[in-house]
Formats: C-alpha cells, structure tokens, sequence
C-alpha cells in the first residue's frame, strides 16, 4: 500500500495553466493588438463573404487529441473564424436586428471569462454587478426600485420568463404544484399579428398550445387593432376562456410599429389582465431623448422584455426580463435545495439569482454591459438610438426620391422596408428583389434580410448600428438600382429591361 502510495506521489500532476506565462503574454498582446485593428478596419472588409471549400473542411476536422502550440490555435482561429464573420459588426450589416458590439464590452466579456465567476447567485461582486445592471435596466423603462428582473441570454428568453410569471399569476391554481392540467378555465394571451416567433413557443413550452395565443388584426399602420382586441377577449370570456395577458409591441420585428402601450395598459387594467410588453426591438427607445414619447406606457407593463445586445450594443449574448411584481417573479421559479440553502454569513450569504429563472449556472453577462454604459455614459446610447431612427428617416426620403423603388411603409423606428419595382408583380417581382438582396451580400456591398408586410414580399433594412453613416445608406440606394438594372436585363422579367441604366456617377457617396 504504501509503494502504490509513493508512486502516485511521484506523478506529476497537470493543469490547464501555461508552463511559461510569458509566452501567453506575449501572443495575448498580439491578440489585443489584431483585434483592435479588426474593429478599426471593420469599414474596409466585406459586410460577408462566402467561405471556400478549404475553409468549411476546418470545421468537419476529427477531436484533437494532441496539444498544439496556442499561438498555432490562434492562427487557425484568425483565418478561419475571424476572417467569415456573420458581419453584424460592420457599418452596413441591416439585416437582422442586431447590436454591432463595441470594444468596452468585448473586454468586459473577456474579463468575465477569466474572473470566472458563476451567477447562480452568492456573496461577491459579479453577483451584485449583476443585481446592478438590472436596477440600471429599471430606471431606464421607469419602472420601480421595488420590481425584480433577470439578466438572460436574449429576447426569446427573456419574454418566456415575463410570460412564465403571467401564467402563474392569472392560472387561479398552483401551477408549480399540479400543472396546468389544473387550470379550470383555459388560459389565453392576446398579441398582434406581428408578433415576434418567440411567443409561440413561448406558449407551446408553458404547456398552453399555440392556440392559446390569439394572434389580433392590425391597423393600417400595422399596431394592434385595441378595438379589435376588446371584442376578442370579451369573446373569449362568454365561450368560457380565461383572458390572461395581453402583449404589447414595442417595436415589431417586421417594421418596428410600436402599439398603443397607453391603451393596452388601460384595457389590461380594466380586464384584470396581465400586461406584458415585448420590447426586445424598441424598448430602449425609452432613453432616446428624441423618440421616448414613442414608447410611452411601457413603465406601466406587470412584465418587459429587453435586450441590451441590440441598442445598448453589448457583445452578446444578453438580454433582461422586468417583472414589477417582485414576489410573483420569485415565486414562479425559486427552488431551495439542500446544497443551496442560505447562510448567515460567508459565500452563500448573498441572494440566489436563479430564484428568478430557469438557469442554476449563469453565466457573468453583467460586466460588458456595465463596463461600456460607464465609458460612455446612458446619455450617448440614448442618442445613438435617436441617430439610427433619423437614418431610417433619410433612407426612406431616399427611396421615396427614386421612380423605381418603392416604401412599404413610412418607418416608425428605424426599420425601413422597400423593393426595387420595375413594373412587376407576384414572384417575378419576389425573385428579382431576392436576387439583389442575395447579390448585394454576395458582394460584400451590404446586408439586408426579406420579409413580407401586407401580404407582399419587401426587402427590410434594420439600422440598429452605431457604426452606420448616412453614406452607407446612399451607397445601398446606388447598389440596389445597378443591380435591379443588372439583373432584369439578364432575366425574363418583362418590362423592367427597358429603364434606362441608373447613373450611378451623378449620385452623392
């Protein structure tokens, strides 16, 4: 016994630390070096490109067995994975809601990972940042100190815990205990016909159906119709359902058309519904000094659902869920097992956080968003928010100038939705328009999604970027009339071959 002992003594035992910290210093100051140069020089690469052949194959490579030299590692990591980006850093990426990060909060995330700390919850500083992000998420909305929140991994996420606390508050039985089988009346939630996929499966993970989700028509300006929403719920109610939450957009997903959150507030009030407010697109707005009005209402929500990886532009992932009643929020999702009962002292002595949650482990989403809201200060995002909404204003003036595009709709917010329009209809006029948007990203030009609004196919420009300048959106005008002219004169799409070739010369950059 005692030799097994002497000799297990005499293995050298390993760790994940270098032998030589100096060379991990060295080629960590490269990386700091290559990455803000990456930034810096965002503007002169391609908004994205295709991976070649030779590049995909990096990724179907068998499980490392071996070590490799880390500044190997990093090589591989820089032709590969920094060199095909998604693009939503780049100025002229629109094509999905997104923030385009900045470089406090890249740090902060870095930092976070190597101060490692878990936010399950307990005693130390990350888990108190954490409870300041989200009273910092509160003032900003206007809601009250004594309301509770959480810091999740986004919107989707986010609106599922604001959702999770409405079941469970309007469900008239313990829902926790018995299920929702026990549910004598069958709950339902009411939103707009633009509302964002998330609630469906939303609903569908409650254990609700979709068919709980009452989709309401909308307006011309394509806000819910609160006429139409009153006679579905007292509908509901005379057939023996439950009206339980109404869910107010603060900004669409297809053209950021915020409703009536004053009216939907009162009509939740008068109803004894649960007010909810999906403000993962534009409940920043609130700190906007030129737009707040448009969210106006948005304090009175029961629940909100935010993301500050869109307009407060931190690296995701990292979203928020407001409840203003904090005891119902606890409720819904604390469990107190044995390994995690409270102490009067020491590390278990602080509040657990995922008693406000799904998630034990939690990551340290707080520091990036602390870090880059105390270089900057709110006041700036707030104006950044109020830049990208006039930039939406002077594209869609752009397009309205134009013979051969047209606008969907005056934007509200910042989402602009157009086509090139040369005459056509149906799907000649869909594949052409997919056609530019597809080329426009081929070419590293810009980068745009599609969507369809009214019932038709339209091209959509989400400028949710601080890097975006009014020059970009000139550029996108220029590009989407060469290439509609291009690609109708390659193509069978009828009349529009016979406009003339836009001068793209004549045009400002």
């Amino acid at each position: 016994m005692d030799g097994a002992r002497e000799a297990l003594d005499m293995v050298a035992e390993e760790t994940l630390d270098p032998l030589d910290w100096a060379d991990v210093q060295a080629l960590s100051h490269r990386v700091v070096d290559d990455a803000i140069n990456y930034l810096r020089d965002v503007r002169d690469r391609p908004v994205w490109r295709e991976m070649p052949a030779e590049v995909r194959s990096v990724f179907e490579a068998p499980l490392p067995r071996v070590p490799s030299p880390m500044a190997d590692v990093y090589g591989e990591v820089s032709r590969t994975v920094m060199s095909y980006p998604m693009g939503n850093v780049h100025p002229r990426f629109w094509a999905w809601y997104m923030g385009a990060g900045n470089f406090a909060g890249a740090l902060g995330d870095f930092l976070a990972a190597i101060q490692g700390s878990n936010l399950g919850g307990g005693n130390h500083a990350a888990a108190l940042m954490d409870r300041q992000v989200v009273n910092w998420c509160k003032q900003m909305l206007g809601f009250p100190a004594s309301a509770s929140g959480t810091l999740v991994s986004g919107g989707s996420m986010a609106n599922i815990i604001g959702l999770t606390v409405a079941r469970n508050a309007k469900a008239g039985v313990d829902v926790r205990e018995h299920g929702v089988a026990a549910i004598e009346k069958p709950l339902r939630f009411y939103g707009s016909d633009q509302l964002h996929s998330c609630h469906r499966k939303a609903m569908e993970a409650l254990g609700l159906g979709n068919r709980a989700l009452c989709r309401i028509p909308t307006d011309a300006s394509l806000c819910i119709d609160v006429p139409a929403l009153r006679a579905a719920i007292a509908q509901d109610r005379a057939a023996g359902f439950e009206p339980a939450c109404i869910i107010g957009s603060a900004g669409t997903v297809n053209t950021g058309a915020i409703d009536d959150l004053q009216a939907l507030a009162a009509l939740a009030s008068e109803e004894g519904m649960w007010f909810h407010v999906d403000g993962c697109i534009g409940a920043l707005i609130a700190i906007a000094p030129e737009n707040a009005h448009l969210v106006a209402g948005i304090e009175k929500a029961d629940s909100v659902a935010l993301d500050p990886h869109k307009w407060l532009h931190a690296p995701f992932e990292v979203g928020c869920a407001l409840v203003r009643d904090a005891a119902a929020h606890r409720r819904t999702f604390a469990v107190t097992p044995e390994y995690l009962e409270s102490t009067p002292r020491g590390l278990a002595s602080g509040e657990w956080l995922n008693d406000y949650g799904l998630q034990t482990t939690r990551g340290f989403r707080a520091l990036k968003v602390w870090m880059a809201l105390k270089q900057h200060g709110l006041d700036k995002f707030g104006r950044l928010i109020d830049q990208n909404i006039a930039q939406a204003g002077h594209l869609a003036r752009l397009i309205e100038a134009e013979p051969l595009l047209e606008l969907a709709t005056a934007p509200t917010i910042n989402i602009v939705c157009f086509r090139y329009q040369p005459g056509l209809a149906g799907e000649p006029l869909k594949a052409l328009n997919t056609e530019i948007m597809l080329r426009l990203q081929e070419e590293g030009i810009a980068a745009l999604s599609d969507t369809t609004v009214h019932g038709q196919h339209w091209l959509r420009v989400a400028i949710a970027n601080h890097r975006t300048r009014r020059g970009d959106l000139d550029l996108l005008v220029r590009e989407t009339l060469r290439l509609g002219w291009e690609i109708a004169a390659e193509g069978p799409f009828g009349k529009a071959a016979i406009f003339d070739k836009p001068d793209n010369e004549s045009r400002s950059a």
